[in-house]
């Protein structure tokens, strides 16, 4: 039996395993206004998380403030002229939007948080048994082939529910919404840097910016 083989195996079996926790985000859902008319693509958006953890909320406004911008639109954060973590009156958000001259505002936030136990398959690699060995050789063949295995793994993965929508600045008429699912990874920014990169690709697909 060719052992290099065999740890090249049971290391691919490793890798496939770990890559079952990489941080992913997938659209649920989108949809444009049929109505929209000539109010897109937008030019200029106003960003705003809607999250009571002001980091989350700043790190994910400069994640997509970033995407926009690297898509040739003007994008501000909210938190540099509505600063306050709560909620801020209309006459605020008006003034806010008014003053930075964003004919749009891109608002997400957070809808549920969910809890999913996964299951990754284990792995016996080598050839089955004995390979052409027969009796106690085949036997003796066989465990060592088993001894390379990639045991079953269990583990628990969050699922974020997102809602994405684009108003209308002037009339706050609902120019765009999208549903997504994001798995974390460890790290925050990473995984809200990861959604704006398929907020925005999404958005440009669907002609919005």
């Amino acid at each position: 039996m060719n052992m290099r083989i065999v740890g090249l195996a049971v290391l691919a079996a490793a890798t496939l395993a770990l890559s079952a926790c990489a941080t992913s985000t997938a659209l649920n859902a989108q949809w444009v206004n049929p109505q929209a008319g000539s109010r897109l693509p937008v030019k200029s958006v106003m960003v705003m998380g809607i999250n009571r953890d002001s980091t989350a909320r700043r790190i994910y406004e400069d994640a997509m403030v970033a995407e926009l911008g690297a898509r040739g639109v003007k994008a501000v954060q909210s938190y540099k002229t509505i600063p306050g973590d709560g909620p801020a009156e209309q006459q605020a958000i008006q003034s806010a939007v008014a003053g930075v001259g964003a004919d749009a505002v891109l608002i997400s936030r957070t809808v549920s948080v969910s809890n999913e136990v996964r299951v990754t398959p284990g792995l016996v690699a080598g050839p089955p048994w004995g390979f052409g060995w027969p009796g106690f050789y085949g036997y003796y063949h066989g465990f060592w082939s088993a001894a390379y295995a990639v045991p079953p793994s269990v583990y628990t993965v969050q699922n974020v529910l997102v809602d994405t929508r684009l108003f209308d600045a002037k009339e706050y008429v609902l120019l765009w919404s999208g549903s997504s699912t994001t798995v974390p990874t460890g790290s925050m920014q990473q995984t809200i840097q990861d959604f704006a990169k398929v907020i925005g690709a999404t958005l440009a697909k669907d002609k919005v910016v």
